[in-house]
């Protein structure tokens, strides 16, 4: 009698494959020079577009003082500015410069390069069935509840 994986198991497997592959492509990131909680809060700028301290901070996960000083590091650094809001003068938004739009997209090559590295030793087929697993899990975390 066959045995139907269940949501659960497939979860399982997914979430410790995708931690795995993280902390490898991870060892890439020095390479930016920046550290781990600067490179994931210029991360969030740039492929998520400006924010203020607080949504970043929450984004991040951190408290408003450390993003304070995270954020004043990659100001001091040029990958990224402070910005006054369109809609309201009182709020200041931060936002990736193209220095630090250069050093994510850098940083994302060399990931991707040490991902393909891997994947490269499986078959053609392997490698299309990854694709498609990769497809079908883009698509459920974006489909409405």
């Amino acid at each position: 009698m066959s045995r139907t994986l269940s949501s659960i198991e497939a979860a399982d497997r997914f979430h410790s494959a995708a931690i795995h592959a993280l902390r490898h492509v991870r060892r890439e990131d020095p390479a930016s020079g920046l550290s781990a909680a600067r490179l994931s809060a210029l991360s969030v700028l740039v492929f998520g577009g400006p924010r203020t301290l607080g949504e970043l901070a929450a984004a991040e996960q951190v408290r408003p003082a450390t993003m304070t000083r995270i954020a004043q590091s990659l100001v001091e650094d040029g990958h990224a500015r402070r910005e006054a809001d369109p809609s309201d003068g009182r709020v200041v938004r931060l936002s990736a410069t193209a220095k630090g739009r250069r050093v994510m997209q850098r940083g994302r090559e060399r990931r991707v390069a040490n991902l393909a590295r891997l994947l490269g030793r499986l078959s053609a087929e392997e490698i299309a069935r990854v694709h498609e697993a990769a497809a079908l899990v883009e698509q459920a975390l974006t489909q409405k509840p």
